[in-house]
């Protein structure tokens, strides 16, 4: 794992993060449990480990000076991405990972107690079932719809001044909406060539909209 701990290392310091080493050996330790859990569950295409640093730790990562309030959600978290990484640099915000997936579900329980983590909880749930007792201040997604219906889909789940961060490859077009207003940022993961960006959208009041 050395050569993965210094992409890691070199990644974190491009980014302008800073973790301790035990994150980063949870970071990695989390690498090697998707690994594991790869070849009967199938949680992600890609098989080689430095390349799951640059694509899973560093692109959940890159979006870090992003995250808002004390309630995050990850909306379609899959193997726990961006959730985990994002939890493990975040101790004190409280993270919900959400997926309709019940063998990734499963894999993200197991990921959370082997990382120890105490501020993340996983739901097996499509996004549009569940309502949760208290609202989030950010809600992440890797876009896995339009725009506009991602944001008709997870409006339920947001507070008043919630953000909903929508993770995206190539800049996409960006809808006008009356109940919503999008920022697009490019986000720049280091060692990946290919473009990543995030559309970050702020949910209109109807008092506010003329």
């Amino acid at each position: 794992m050395e050569a993965c701990r210094k992409i890691l290392v070199s990644g974190l310091e491009a980014l302008n993060l800073s973790l301790s080493d035990d994150k980063i050996e949870q970071l990695l330790d989390f690498i090697k449990l998707i690994e594991k859990w790869n070849k009967a569950y199938n949680l992600t295409a890609i098989r080689d480990r430095e390349a799951m640093v640059r694509l899973h730790l560093l692109d959940s990562l890159a979006i870090v000076p992003f995250i808002e309030g004390k309630r995050v959600i990850d909306i379609g978290t899959g193997a726990g991405l961006p959730g985990i990484p994002l939890a493990i640099y975040f101790p004190e915000i409280e993270f919900v990972l959400l997926d309709s997936n019940a063998k990734k579900t499963r894999f993200v329980q197991q990921a959370i107690l082997e990382s120890k983590l105490k501020n993340t909880s996983v739901c097996h749930s499509r996004v549009e079932q569940y309502h949760p007792e208290k609202s989030f201040d950010t809600a992440i997604t890797r876009a896995f719809a339009g725009l506009s219906d991602i944001v008709e889909l997870t409006a339920h789940l947001l507070s008043k001044d919630g953000v909903l961060l929508a993770m995206k490859g190539q800049a996409p077009d960006v809808p006008k909406l009356e109940s919503a207003k999008m920022e697009l940022y490019p986000v720049n993961v280091p060692g990946i060539t290919a473009e990543r960006c995030l559309v970050k959208i702020k949910l209109i009041k109807k008092s506010e909209v003329s």
